[in-house]
């Protein structure tokens, strides 16, 4: 094979602009994955410092979860409308705005001085975010031609991971700086840096945006949007910037032909609204809805945002299980290039299989390792309902003591080591879980189970909370304490069998599903329902990404760790057997090519 150096000026050219166009795509999933965590590392000095400029106040637990919701809220509202707006505004356009809307919301949340702008800012980024996890995908699969358009949606994937390690290591770093002024002892120089800090944090991710701006201005617009569009001209010569004069040629018969198919069938009598429930166009919807709600089912966001307190709770230390959320994400970075690096070599059917199948087992390993560990945990639920004050509140600071007389005489023999404890708490229908307390750690805050920090701060995120819930009773009713179980903390050597659980899961899913998600959303899709069929099924990934966040804790708190990963590994079987049975290899096959087996199931 030639290199690129040996190549004549013309196919230099067109290498160039793929590289260019891979750039570009992949800082919109730089993007998306800064959108995903860069709250986590920013919410501790933001909840320290933050006070509305209006009102005086500091943000309470109702607050401070909206602001973390308001990036879903913004992605449920424009994945919802991004398939109509890239079909109306074209897939070019619609980057630009996703990447305009992103460098805005910065500046807005970093010099925020009141709430609403704070959470208007965060709305913007989710906005961006859902526009960005729906176009870029778009964009690659009607871009790139068949041989590499696997490793270019890959590498949207990879740099969206990249994103994630960015904001983890980023919030290292000032947990860091953190910590060394907190040990000059001068309260108002730390609370001036921790404020300092979480505004440094989101402007850290301003640059990324800038030139994904810019670079979305330079790339041509999709081919297949502009054919559809009477554009054949252009279309050519989008087509003729990537790929050579006899490519060009080849799809731009294969779009013309599909069509004339579609003109075809309708002119016969049958209705265009009717054909959408062919075979063509039902089975790849439905398997693409499958893929990425199976995605979801796995537990992916859980393992990855609750990685540290599920390592704190398997028995590694505090920082351990900060180190060990460090390590996931640096595997998941990693394997996503392995990944990148097979999806054309492999195939997708391939890597979704092998991907699934490696996650089952460690799910299985660490659902097993819980359960051994949570069999002695003991409810102390009415010991701690005792402690209800009359404001309905509860405080306490759980260490060695406070475990004896909340256990009494249910565990006497346990109490020469360590407990964890968890309290599971509702008023009305609203339910809030508290972090993980264990008794050994020196430095704990104490358990506070409080109104405001259970239910939400106004109706509109009452409603995406729970929309068949009422916020006025809850705002009145009593406080029942639902569980509060006390375990016994696991051994380190647990911890660190668990831990190995955790990181063999992200390298099996970063290696498969992480990469072929995106793959399977787009290319599935007929050309015709393409953008709207994608929101439909991205929707439907944030549905089940948004049910799981929401009883994640609910149902540790009362089933335990154990339960939920055998949970999640019943659903990866359903992911496993669609991959491996239903799903057709699209390996090196064009767009036309996987629409008319669709229809002919050839």
């Amino acid at each position: 094979m030639m290199k690129p150096s040996n190549l004549p000026p013309a196919a230099r050219d067109k290498t160039s602009y793929n590289r260019f166009l891979l750039l570009v795509a992949g800082l919109g999933g730089l993007l998306y994955g800064v959108d995903v965590g860069i709250i986590a590392g920013a919410l501790p000095y933001l909840e320290a410092t933050f006070k509305d400029a209006a009102s005086g106040q500091t943000l309470n637990a109702g607050q401070l979860s909206f602001i973390v919701a308001a990036v879903l809220l913004g992605s449920v509202i424009s994945t919802l409308f991004a398939g109509i707006l890239a079909d109306f505004f074209g897939r070019k356009k619609l980057m630009s705005a996703s990447g305009i809307l992103f460098v805005i919301s910065i500046p807005m949340i970093a010099l925020a001085h009141g709430y609403w702008p704070l959470v208007f800012g965060r709305l913007l980024q989710g906005i961006s975010g859902g526009l960005i996890g729906v176009v870029i995908p778009l964009y690659l699969a009607e871009c790139l031609g068949a041989a590499n358009r696997g490793k270019g949606t890959g590498v949207f994937q990879w740099l969206l991971t990249l994103g994630i390690v960015a904001a983890a290591l980023i919030a290292m770093y000032f947990s860091y700086q953190v910590d060394a002024v907190k040990a000059l002892h001068d309260p108002q120089k730390f609370f001036a840096f921790q404020d300092h800090a979480w505004r440094s944090i989101f402007w850290v991710s301003l640059p990324p945006g800038i030139l994904f701006v810019l670079g979305s201005f330079l790339v041509a617009e999709s081919p297949r949007w502009l054919f559809r569009r009477g554009r054949k001209d252009a279309a050519l010569a989008a087509l003729l910037r990537s790929r050579s004069d006899e490519q060009a040629a080849l799809e731009l018969r294969e779009m013309a032909a599909a069509i004339a198919a579609e003109k075809a069938k309708t002119s016969t009598g049958g209705k265009i609204t009717g054909s959408l429930l062919s075979r063509k166009y039902v089975i790849p919807f439905v398997l693409a809805c499958v893929i990425l709600a199976c995605n979801q089912a796995t537990g992916v966001n859980s393992v990855i945002g609750y990685n540290p307190t599920i390592l704190f709770q398997a028995g590694l230390s505090d920082l351990q299980s900060h180190w060990g959320y460090v390590i996931l994400t640096t595997i998941n970075f990693v394997c996503t290039i392995l990944g990148v690096m097979l999806v054309d070599r492999k195939g997708r059917k391939f890597l979704l299989a092998l991907g699934s199948g490696g996650i089952i087992v460690s799910l299985l390993g660490a659902g097993l390792l819980f359960h051994d560990s949570e069999k002695s945990r003991v409810d102390v639920r009415d010991a701690v309902q005792r402690l209800a004050t009359v404001d309905q509140k509860v405080a306490l600071t759980f260490d060695a003591a406070t475990a004896a007389t909340l256990l009494g005489g249910q565990a006497a023999a346990g109490l020469a080591h360590p407990k964890n404890l968890v309290v599971i708490y509702s008023y009305g229908d609203f339910r809030a879980a508290t972090a993980v307390r264990r008794s050994d750690d020196p430095d704990q805050t104490p358990v506070e189970i409080t109104r405001a920090g259970c239910l939400p701060p106004n109706q509109v995120a009452a409603f995406f909370q729970n929309p068949f819930a009422s916020l006025d009773a809850a705002r009145q009713a009593p406080l029942k304490i639902e569980s509060a179980l006390v375990s016994t903390v696991p051994s380190e050597k647990n911890g660190w069998l668990v831990a190995g659980c955790m990181f063999t899961f992200m390298a099996f899913f970063a290696l498969g599903p992480g990469v072929c998600v995106w793959l399977a959303l787009s290319e599935l899709m007929p050309t015709r329902i393409r953008s709207n069929g994608m929101s439909i099924a991205l929707l439907i990934n944030q549905a089940v990404s948004t049910i799981i966040a929401a009883l994640f804790l609910p149902t540790v708190g009362k089933y335990g760790y154990g339960t939920l990963f055998f949970v999640f590994a019943g659903c990866t079987i359903v992911y496993f057997i669609t991959a491996t049975f239903f799903l057709p290899e699209t390996k090196g096959k064009t767009l036309e090519e996987i629409e008319a087996y669709f229809e002919t199931g050839k």
